[in-house]
């Protein structure tokens, strides 16, 4: 294993792709017949393949990409420092967004769905109150929630866990770890190929029937076993350069594969067919598209110049308030012009377009306001300075 200290600037980039497709995919939600928050009158299931190209891989991707940088983290600070940091730079935000981000789409949810009409104030003294009265789709509707936060909740429960291993992670007498173990075969391209993607379809066959994915964090266990493996992934093989090369070798091989497979997934959800199969063929959808993108990100991304470096640190710092922003102003916008009686292209330009519109304008807020900053998950000024000044 040699010491990969530089920044991954590959991974930047996929970080910031993934989570841009993110949004659009929420985007989507509203035009698909998928349950939902609020939905379109045009909603049907035409858009369902297109949905498929980036469901199976996209969180998943980034899980593995927050592993890395949490290697990347750990070896830069003390344990108590990084749990510290961390806990600030995500329970703050994930606690703001929960009290005051994520309440509009609760709200605008009830009133489509519900048709709620006891106005805004009676309804946020009932949602910080705990209600526990209303009913959605058969399913009580808990309330204060996180929504589309739930990934800050998961995220910081996985750094913690790391964090409390890390003595174990790092002593220098346990090669046979697990986690070393698996690092080491996986240099073999064929076992990298192979042996993530079946045990990735073992628990999606498993656990999946049995417990759902409710992202609700205390009883989300096919969840967990998926998003923490390929945290740890992540986490253990940051730093392998071997597993890397392999990685951007198979990259071809990656991209045949995910087109093929893709193609095969489709089939089996448009014809309901394939039976137990279908958790093997979306877990090989899976993993041969993140194997791809690490792969040629790697290849052809892993650089920095003048103009690419200050479009990937503003991207890098912004993406973040972005996400925190972006499914409000969907689910908001989205109740507003359902009735409007628009062409469904012209709903989703509407949408497309103030989304963005909408997130850059709250980051170009949020960047310039110090106290709002920690609430976005930005560092503070002072810290921000600091590090400029340990960098300069």
């Amino acid at each position: 294993m040699s010491d990969m200290s530089e920044r991954r600037y590959d991974l930047d980039w996929l970080r910031i792709i993934a989570f841009g497709l993110l949004i659009f995919y929420h985007i989507g939600m509203f035009f698909v017949a998928w349950p939902w928050h609020v939905k379109s009158s045009h909603a049907g299931p035409d858009l369902q393949p297109l949905m498929l190209l980036t469901s199976p891989w996209r969180l998943a991707l980034l899980f593995l990409i927050a592993g890395c940088a949490t290697r990347f983290m750990a070896d830069r600070m003390a344990r108590g420092r990084m749990a510290r940091m961390r806990s600030l730079r995500l329970l703050l935000p994930l606690l703001f967004g929960m009290l005051v981000i994520v309440p509009p789409q609760t709200y605008a949810e009830i009133v489509e769905k519900l048709g709620y009409s006891e106005g805004v104030f009676a309804f946020y003294a009932k949602y910080i109150g705990f209600h526990g009265g209303w009913r959605v789709d058969g399913k009580p509707l808990i309330v204060p929630t996180w929504n589309h936060l739930w990934f800050v909740a998961y995220l910081w429960v996985y750094t913690m866990i790391v964090i409390a291993l890390r003595p174990v992670f790092d002593f220098p007498g346990l090669h046979a770890l697990p986690l070393r173990g698996v690092a080491a075969a996986l240099r073999q391209p064929i076992a990298l190929l192979l042996v993530p993607p079946l045990l990735i379809g073992v628990l999606r066959l498993v656990l999946r029937p049995v417990f759902g994915e409710t992202h609700a964090l205390i009883d989300d266990w096919y969840l967990h076993a998926l998003y923490l493996s390929l945290f740890l992934f992540g986490y253990g093989i940051a730093k392998h350069d071997g597993i890397w090369q392999s990685i951007e070798r198979l990259r071809w091989i990656a991209l045949t594969l995910a087109l093929a497979v893709y193609a095969v997934m489709i089939w089996a959800v448009v014809t309901n067919t394939g039976g137990w199969m279908r958790a093997f063929i979306w877990s090989l959808d899976q993993w041969a598209w993140i194997l791809m993108l690490l792969g040629f990100a790697r290849r052809w991304m892993n650089f920095d110049s003048p103009v690419s470096g200050r479009w990937r640190r503003y991207l890098t710092e912004a993406i973040f308030p972005f996400y925190i922003l972006h499914q409000t102003i969907i689910v908001v916008l989205g109740h507003r012009i359902s009735g409007l009686g628009l062409s469904a292209g012209s709903e989703a330009a509407l949408l497309a377009g103030a989304t963005v519109a909408g997130c850059w304008a709250g980051y170009e807020a949020v960047r310039r306001v110090g106290w709002l900053r920690p609430l976005f998950g930005l560092r503070s000024n002072q810290i921000r300075d600091a590090d400029s000044g340990r960098a300069r």
